[in-house]
């Protein structure tokens, strides 16, 4: 598995992912690159991290990038970190890998 695979893992119902945030972006992006040292994904939104509007930035940034329904992405851990693990339903790790491998790689 490429370098990736320590922020992905299977889950019964879809995919957890392992992600750093960073807030108040000019433009949100996901994936904006991959943190080796803390093995997460990275993904910046243009949220504050305050009165929970970055997660749920978060959340949207993910389900439009993977094109699921808001409501297949759901923060598992992390609601007021900027280490989060984000959990996506009715998806495959190679689905999961196969599209962050082609956006990682042009970064």
């Amino acid at each position: 598995m490429n370098k990736l695979g320590d922020s992905i893992k299977k889950h019964k119902d879809g995919v957890l992912l392992d992600i750093f945030v960073t807030t108040k972006a000019k433009d949100a992006l996901f994936p904006s690159g991959y943190n080796p040292w803390r093995k997460k994904i990275e993904i910046k939104v243009t949220s504050e991290a305050k009165d929970n509007l970055a997660n749920i930035d978060v959340i949207k940034t993910i389900a439009e990038f993977f094109l699921r329904p808001k409501t297949d992405v759901t923060i598992i851990s992390g609601q007021k970190s900027k280490e989060k693990t984000i959990f996506i339903k009715n998806i495959s790790v190679d689905e999961v890998l196969k599209k962050l491998g082609k956006s990682i790689d042009g970064l």
